[in-house]
């Protein structure tokens, strides 16, 4: 009976096992620590405060524990309950609208010569490179006109170009990692158009349209300013209640606490996007592992 040895690898030619080097062995563990302490350590002030009742300057620690802020912000007055169902609900459509046409438009920019497709990517970039102020105040008038505004659809459609713009590049560089020929010898064999992409050529896209899903639902549950033009203070998100709170009731627990439910599904949807990318059948950007 023998003892375990250290962490070994093949050798390139013998097969024989090699240790490895600690350095290579601490590195990932290391990376995780780190990335968790960037992401997370601007959240712990922010979760201390959502728990606290007095935590007055210069003390670096509250001196009262309390769950009045949550008990705010998850009361019937706050609205919060709400602010989540509208977030979601449009953030679902917005999402569902986006990687469809980022799907569609994608595959067009990568297996076709389209003519002017420099100005094809100028126009679905424009939404991302125009100041969103801008975007926003020329948004608001044609909503205006167009009967749309103080209104969910309005709100939708309003958020929908930027986040088209993202899943339109993201799934450009999955449509290229997708062989079309696939699709031709499928409808060689018989198979109609719809089949042939069914069944070919969207068990290859699946990982990218999940990233594009999540990617367009992150965009539109973090809108603020074209929320509150279009919405016009009627539709009421996420966002919206946690910048009224914050202004209105001076409650700095309470608006911590709603600010921790902000944060929840992008930190959540951002887990699962980096690992559908970390996936061995995800081809994203022409980068697959």
């Amino acid at each position: 009976m023998t003892e375990a040895g250290p962490a070994t690898e093949a050798g390139p030619a013998t097969g024989a096992r090699r240790p490895r080097p600690l350095g290579t062995a601490l590195a990932r563990p290391t990376v995780l620590i780190l990335t968790g302490l960037w992401v997370m350590g601007p959240l712990l002030p922010l979760a201390v405060q959502a728990f606290t009742d007095q935590w007055f300057y210069p003390d670096l620690w509250p001196t009262r524990w309390s769950l009045a802020g949550w008990e705010q912000a998850l009361g019937p007055q706050s609205r919060l309950a709400e602010a989540v169902a509208t977030s979601v609900g449009i953030g679902a459509a917005v999402a569902t609208l986006a990687t469809a046409l980022g799907a569609a438009a994608g595959r067009a920019l990568a297996w076709h010569r389209l003519p002017g497709r420099r100005l094809i990517e100028l126009v679905l970039l424009a939404p991302v490179l125009v100041p969103p102020f801008a975007v926003a105040m020329g948004a608001q008038i044609v909503y205006l006109r167009a009967g749309l505004v103080d209104s969910l659809t309005g709100v939708v459609l309003a958020q929908l170009p930027a986040a088209t713009a993202y899943a339109t590049l993201l799934m450009s560089g999955v449509w290229a990692g997708v062989d079309p020929a696939l699709e031709r010898q499928a409808r060689t064999l018989g198979a109609g158009a719809w089949r042939a992409f069914r069944e070919v050529s969207l068990p290859q896209l699946r990982g990218g349209l999940i990233v594009a899903a999540m990617f367009a639902f992150l965009i539109s549950w973090s809108d603020y300013l074209l929320t509150l033009l279009i919405g016009g203070g009627v539709v009421t998100t996420v966002p919206l209640l946690l910048f009224s709170t914050a202004a209105g009731s001076g409650n700095q627990a309470a608006t911590a606490a709603i600010a921790l439910v902000a944060v929840a599904p992008p930190l959540l949807l951002t887990a699962l996007a980096a690992r559908q990318l970390a996936s061995r059948d995800t081809a994203l950007l022409g980068v697959g592992r």
